[in-house]
């Protein structure tokens, strides 16, 4: 009878450790957890609530809007464009870069990846007042190309213009998402194949290419989520006068005249479905590339 009074306080217990074992990661992670909700939850809650408001009413009349507006519709067809074709550009100097680091030597890879981790940091303001110091009406550089006859004329502040600063602040970034990747190609693959007679482009086209495809396809997505909300370097450089997604949402939250908040949340639900969209794509690509990467493995 004593041992069974004994028994079940040690079984309460063991019982108590045990869910407090269980609790403690939760403990840790409830400040994340709260951080979480505040910066990223509740923002996306109340854009999306008000997104519906129209004259302390709920109503679809901000999304109409949108999409009969041309004015509203070229600044998200110039923020697509812009995003798309600067991380396509981005994502493949970058993969070159990566590809060339992994056969120079370790301190020079070092030093480019300090670099490269610096001047990812390097935007808004500065890289737009840099930009017009090289590439402005009267930059060094473009100068330089106009004497020796190579251009007629370059206008930075026009699209082109940005395409060219984007393409400069995604080739960083890119850099820094695919160098891990890369570390997932043998040497002893590309020898393997060597031996039975691939040449470099067939090496890369069936063998390097499909085990990086996971890792470019990621680094496309977040690249282009990147690109599309890119707002202090287009801002500073044409002073808000390039029609983007991001200038018109800030316009219409902080302009003076047309003060219009849950127009700019009604633009930013559908900036984020657009990015969900093409997240969703980028996913089942993925999927697709890890299927097909398995199936060759097998056979």
């Amino acid at each position: 009878m004593s041992s069974q009074v004994i028994s079940k306080p040690s079984a309460v217990l063991s019982q108590s450790t045990h869910w407090a074992r269980k609790l403690k990661p939760a403990l840790w992670l409830a400040p994340f957890a709260l951080f979480f909700y505040l910066f990223q939850l509740a923002p996306m809650l109340w854009v999306l609530f008000n997104s519906f408001i129209s004259d302390d009413q709920w109503s679809l009349d901000h999304y109409r809007e949108i999409f009969s507006s041309s004015f509203i519709l070229q600044g998200l067809g110039n923020s697509l464009w812009l995003a798309i074709w600067s991380s396509v550009a981005g994502l493949t100097i970058a993969a070159m870069l990566v590809a060339s680091l992994r056969r120079v030597d370790g301190k020079l890879r070092d030093g480019v990846i300090a670099f490269t981790n610096m001047s990812s940091n390097f935007a808004g303001v500065p890289l737009a007042f840099a930009f017009i110091i090289i590439l402005g009406v009267n930059g060094a550089l473009t100068l330089l190309l106009k004497q020796y006859g190579l251009i007629e004329e370059f206008n930075l502040y026009g699209k082109w213009g940005l395409l060219a600063m984007y393409i400069y602040f995604q080739i960083p970034l890119g850099v820094l998402l695919l160098y891990p990747a890369f570390d997932a190609l043998s040497d002893d693959w590309q020898a393997a194949a060597s031996t039975l007679g691939a040449n470099g482009w067939q090496y890369w086209q069936k063998i390097a290419l499909p085990v990086l495809s996971p890792a470019l396809l990621g680094t496309l997505i977040i690249l282009i989520a990147n690109a599309m909300g890119a707002y202090a370097s287009v801002y500073a450089l044409t002073s808000g006068n390039y029609n983007v997604i991001t200038v018109r949402i800030a316009s219409l939250v902080a302009g003076d005249l047309f003060l219009e908040p849950n127009l700019a949340a009604a633009i930013s639900v559908v900036l984020m479905l657009i990015l969900a969209f093409i997240t969703v794509i980028n996913q089942w690509l993925i999927a697709k590339s890890y299927s097909a990467r398995n199936t060759h493995a097998k056979r």
